[in-house]
């Protein structure tokens, strides 16, 4: 008769899951104080966290990269750990910072338009392709770009 193991989840230490994240040992627990993380607790106390913490993690960081703010994230959380009933609410909150996310983008490539023209005028003065006298305005304005 065959016997079955059970698998055993993988289980981080902070510091491990800190390395494994990216993230620093202080951040993980102010995650945890702020309620978007909650490690689970082994039988001595220790605080401990799993391959699905860090995939959690991952999610929040993602979306603490396109502007979500801590009490937006902690909001998204509060309504997670609700339930099916707060789809409906997570999925506002959600285009909400996706239109604030287009529009910061939107900032973004025009800065790095601004910093590449700046780039291409410096380099044509250097090269001898635009004349001395040519100020930046004026090269922007040939590129129908504005500052």
């Amino acid at each position: 008769m065959a016997t079955k193991t059970a698998v055993t989840e993988k289980r981080y230490r902070i510091g491990e899951f800190a390395t494994k994240t990216g993230l620093s040992g202080p951040t993980l627990r102010y995650y945890e104080k702020e309620g978007l993380v909650k490690p689970h607790r082994s039988d001595n106390g220790l605080r401990y966290y799993t391959d699905a913490d860090a995939s959690w993690i991952k999610f929040l960081l993602h979306l603490k990269g396109t502007g979500m703010t801590i009490e937006q994230l902690k909001q998204y959380v509060a309504w997670r750990a609700e339930g099916d009933a707060t789809i409906t609410k997570r999925l506002q909150l959600l285009k909400n910072v996706r239109r604030g996310f287009l529009q910061e983008f939107e900032e973004l490539q025009h800065s790095m338009t601004i910093l590449n023209d700046k780039i291409d005028w410096y380099q044509g003065k250097v090269d001898g392709h635009i004349s001395d006298n040519e100020g930046f305005a004026n090269y922007l304005a040939s590129l129908n770009h504005e500052e």
